[in-house]
């Protein structure tokens, strides 16, 4: 599912698509920008996005064999709730069955 498929799956639900795009670009906007200032945005029974720090390390090229300094960086990452794995455990058994 992309963008646009979540939000015609939202307009079904409020009824106006105008109104679904507004509302799916506020909550990315909101996660995006409260992530990127540091906090941590937790959706109880879905999950929790946050900040991580990666620290500078030496990796090798693979080819070469030759060291490579990677410098450090900040990333987004997301940890999923219980609720939501629970729900894709299903979904996945579901799936294997068919």
């Amino acid at each position: 599912m992309n963008k646009k498929e979540l939000v015609d799956a939202i307009a079904g639900r409020v009824g106006d698509r105008k109104t679904a795009t507004e509302a799916v670009n506020a909550v990315l906007d909101a996660i995006q920008s409260a992530v990127a200032g540091g906090d941590k945005v937790s959706i109880t029974g879905f999950g929790a996005f946050e900040m991580v720090h990666k620290p500078a390390r030496t990796a090798r090229n693979p080819s070469t064999g030759a060291e490579i300094k990677v410098a450090e960086s900040w990333a987004p990452k997301f940890r999923p709730g219980s609720d939501f794995k629970d729900l894709v455990n299903e979904g996945g058994k579901k799936a294997a069955k068919k």
